[in-house]
């Protein structure tokens, strides 16, 4: 087992930012005048919030560190309203106890104006999401930090910022929006610097002794994508057709010489429908990806197209108790192609993969105190994925919170199996303003 002094480690890097016990009612509050003095006399709103997270592996790993997260961060939220539009800048100053470093993080810094009455723009850094899957994305195309989420930081941090042009058109018949993005953003994948993994050109699980690199994509112009959504409501249904052309977010090609990761080209075409259903929210997404490079399934080293599907159903199941199901399907296409031309020794994946999810939130203590877990199983691949969290707030300002991230598989090899070693559980101080 590792040593409990990881956990503490962190303390010295965020006592500068984040005190441990409330402060005392002050007659004067420096940062309230600040904020005040900004909305007042500039239109302007700051706020953020100032944290410390820290984690252990629950198991001995040998390719990493004892500590999943020791993390100091200062988030800051700056809003102007301008004459014509407004802008918002959020950025994250974090001490990582970990990689141990100091990086800044621009989360956003955009502007949004509204060239006529059913049109808005948005130009910048900014974090996007659409569809209708929970923690289940088909046409959410855009980047993901996985990393993030596998060790404990909040679940914000699951959505990574893209550089975009983001324009929406309001019509009677249906919403369209239109994202641009000149340059690729890719999601952070586990490369084994913080998680170890399934490497499939070993054959075995890595970590900080492989590290996985890719080939970027940062070319402006060249390497772009777009994305678009049409959505409309009629009678309390919600519809939605997408449509995307860029790269797979995540390198799921492989350059055999190099030995390095890719990102290939990569078309989706989508839509889904949410709707009222008994006593709660039923949803149904589908997509299909095209992979632009290998588009009969002969090349090993590029994905397969597929076909993916979900259904989902949400519901109130008591006072202040709330649940969801989901079921997912991935159909990997050419198959037989895909299995002819695999390299002798490599694991095949299966042409079917199935997930389903369950998530339990409940509130106590007048909904100061928030339960929630969240399960995904795989039938296919004999395996899942446990999130378990609580989150108490003691004031409006500060909260704590605790959870886990467990991983259990039958083999080394598949999604959740692979990151069996990195169960950990962590805890969280926070305070906002």
């Amino acid at each position: 087992m590792p040593s409990l002094k990881s956990l503490f480690t962190g303390v010295s890097l965020c006592c500068a930012i984040v005190p441990f016990t409330a402060p005392a009612q002050a007659a004067e509050n420096p940062l309230r005048n600040l904020q005040d003095w900004l909305y007042d006399n500039h239109r302007a709103e700051l706020n953020g919030f100032a944290e410390m997270r820290t984690g252990l592996r629950t198991d001995r790993d040998l390719d990493e560190k004892d500590a999943s997260i020791n993390e100091a961060r200062l988030q800051l939220s700056l809003s102007k309203l301008l004459d014509w539009g407004t802008f918002k800048c959020k950025t994250d100053l974090v001490g990582d106890g970990v990689d141990d470093e100091k990086r800044l993080e621009l989360r956003e810094l955009n502007l949004l104006f509204s060239p006529m009455a059913n049109m808005d723009v948005k130009v910048g850094r900014q974090v996007l999401t659409w569809g209708t899957g929970d923690m289940l994305f088909i046409n959410d195309l855009f980047p993901k930090d996985w990393v993030s989420f596998f060790i404990g930081r909040d679940d914000a941090y699951l959505k990574a910022p893209t550089d975009a042009v983001k324009t929406s058109f309001f019509f009677d018949t249906a919403s369209i929006d239109v994202v641009y993005m000149p340059v690729f953003n890719n999601s952070a994948y586990i490369d084994g610097s913080r998680l170890s993994y399934w490497n499939s050109v070993l054959g075995r699980n890595a970590g900080r002794d492989f590290i996985f690199d890719d080939h970027e994509r940062n070319s402006f112009a060249e390497d772009d994508s777009v994305a678009m959504r049409i959505s409309q409501n009629v009678g309390g249904v919600e519809y939605a057709l997408y449509g995307y052309h860029g790269f797979w977010s995540t390198p799921k090609g492989l350059d055999p010489v190099a030995m390095r990761l890719t990102y290939p080209e990569l078309a989706v075409y989508g839509g889904s429908i949410r709707t009222g259903l008994g006593r709660g929210i039923a949803n149904v997404e589908f997509g299909y990806y095209d992979s632009l490079d290998d588009q009969n399934g002969e090349n090993p080293y590029l994905p397969n197209s597929e076909i993916r599907v979900l259904g989902g159903y949400e519901l109130e199941l008591g006072q202040d108790l709330t649940g969801s199901i989901q079921y997912y399907l991935e159909y990997k296409q050419d198959y037989d192609e895909y299995v002819r031309f695999l390299p002798p020794g490599t694991q095949k994946d299966d042409e079917y993969r199935s997930l389903l999810t369950l998530r339990l939130t409940k509130l106590l203590l007048d909904q100061t105190l928030r339960l929630s877990g969240f399960a995904y199983f795989s039938s296919t691949d004999n395996d899942c994925y446990l999130r378990a969290k609580a989150n108490y707030k003691i004031t409006d300002q500060w909260a704590i919170e605790a959870g886990s991230n467990i991983f259990l598989g039958a083999d080394d090899h598949t999604f959740f199996g692979q990151f069996e070693d990195n169960t950990n559980i962590f805890a969280g101080l926070r305070w906002n303003f």
